[in-house]
């Protein structure tokens, strides 16, 4: 007799199947039209994730479909591993989301981002090279600063202006250098400025390639801006938690109906 539990898992698992399929296509096809260091990122992930899909579901479908007991309990195995770091992954992206904040700035519309207002794990993350290298390669390709440069605001408009953390960060120099606007991305340093103070007023370029990409106050707008996606991630995560427990238990019964249907053949 065939059981509900190992129906409901066959087509839970048949759905998973086909979302695989546009995931892994969608890594294949951009592992060949990357061109950038931060497409080039992505790639991978995307492919590993869609292969991952793709034989768990396979896995799920083989062993409630098919009574392959063998089979379905490594696909139990597998789903409790996952539930256990995705458990583990949203209690972590708490903890470390935790510090940090941005400076709310006299007469400006805008806040500001310090880095040493964040988690050490943050810190290590954006201050390596490598990464570092990457992350700018991504805030460079997306143009992040090109769309706040095409307002062509005032100076009263701009300092008025809601600017993103990354905006706030990398795009302009930190208001306590107190260069002379001439646009958005555009700032006139004194003569013979020199900053011991604040190092991202020495940073701080006019060229539209560089700008304050290198700056503290760009890694700490990152993860002003990290932090904030981490936050909806963990709850998201939350959601998917309880379906994969719900998954994981639909699982179970069609295990113990797949032992009890090889005890008593008669019974299948």
């Amino acid at each position: 007799m065939v059981r509900f539990s190992n129906n409901l898992l066959g087509i839970l698992n048949v759905v998973t199947l086909l979302l695989s399929i546009p995931i892994l296509s969608g890594g294949i096809w951009l592992s060949h039209r990357a061109a950038t260091d931060c497409e080039r990122f992505l790639e991978r992930p995307i492919i590993a994730l869609g292969v991952f899909l793709l034989l768990v579901s396979l896995a799920g479908i083989a062993g409630a479909c098919c009574g392959a007991s063998c089979i379905l309990w490594i696909y139990l195995f597998v789903m409790f591993i996952l539930i256990l770091l995705l458990f583990c992954f949203t209690v972590f992206a708490f903890a470390v989301t935790n510090k940090g904040a941005g400076w709310v700035v006299s007469g400006r519309g805008y806040k500001e981002y310090r880095l040493g207002d964040y988690s050490n794990w943050l810190q290590k993350r954006v201050t390596n090279v490598d990464n570092w290298r990457r992350i700018k390669s991504c805030l460079q390709d997306g143009k992040v600063c090109n769309s706040l440069q095409e307002r062509n605001q005032t100076l009263d408009q701009f300092i008025n202006e809601n600017l993103s953390p990354i905006q706030s960060g990398c795009c302009k120099p930190p208001t306590a250098c107190n260069f002379t606007y001439t646009s958005e991305t555009v700032w006139v340093k004194p003569a013979e400025f020199n900053s011991t103070d604040i190092p991202d007023c020495n940073t701080w370029s006019n060229d539209q390639s560089a700008l304050c990409y290198d700056c503290q106050s760009c890694k700490a707008g990152v993860l002003a801006n990290l932090k904030n996606d981490w936050k909806k991630v963990a709850i998201v995560n939350i959601i998917f938690l309880i379906f994969l427990i719900i998954v994981y238990s639909i699982g179970c019964c069609a295990f113990r109906n797949n032992r009890r249907d090889n005890s008593y053949p008669g019974w299948k």
